[in-house]
């Protein structure tokens, strides 16, 4: 099943009514991953008075959340909803706050941690996880014109390509749309395109799927 993921930490902050909010997002995989992830930045912020925070797992499809002494729902929960509305998975998202002296109030808070999870989740770099198969196509010389407009509308990513006696293509193909692909060359070329398939496994997509 194709996700939606961070590939590396990231990290924001921002001050509202002199309370400073730090934003932190960390790719996790496992609840004791998601569960040091907090307590690092626990111990990073010993003075802080709030750590909130949210993460989802793909793993037993877990969901956790904390006000860590907020108004209850006016800090994990915003934070959690930023997390499924960017329908991100395997991510932990906890935002510091050092209180500034000035009560934000119910809608205040909420509109704070919720902008702090947003930038943070703008900052970081998403990956569009796909189950995909390798797939090696050689080729006349003639065919290359025609192989090359046919698999742009297919998303697929090229890793390698060898220009010898044949035309050598190394692709990576979406396993959703890769029938159709196979299909589409074999028709295009009247068969006369080699095709091989390598073992299915998990890449990022994120470049040719916007």
């Amino acid at each position: 099943m194709d996700y939606i993921t961070i590939g590396a930490p990231a990290q924001t902050s921002f001050i509202e009514k002199k309370s400073e909010f730090i934003g932190y997002l960390s790719p996790v995989r496992t609840n004791e991953e998601a569960v040091d992830f907090i307590n690092q930045i626990k111990s990073e912020h010993r003075k802080a008075k709030h750590h909130v925070y949210a993460y989802l797992l793909r793993d037993s499809n877990i969901t956790r959340y904390s006000d860590d002494g907020e108004p209850q729902g006016t800090a994990g929960v915003p934070v959690l909803e930023v997390l499924r509305k960017r329908e991100l998975t395997d991510v932990c998202c906890v935002v510091v706050r050092y209180f500034g002296g000035i009560l934000l109030g119910g809608g205040g808070l909420v509109r704070a941690y919720s902008h702090s999870a947003s930038i943070t989740c703008d900052s970081a770099q998403i990956q569009h996880i796909c189950e995909s198969t390798p797939l090696t196509l050689r080729m006349d010389y003639t065919l290359y014109g025609k192989v090359t407009y046919c698999l742009p509308k297919y998303g697929v990513l090229e890793l390698n390509s060898d220009f010898n006696t044949d035309v050598l293509l190394d692709l990576l193909v979406r396993n959703e749309v890769l029938d159709d692909l196979k299909a589409e060359l074999t028709e295009l070329s009247g068969g006369k395109i080699q095709m091989q398939c390598g073992m299915p496994s998990y890449a990022d997509f994120s470049s040719v799927l916007k």
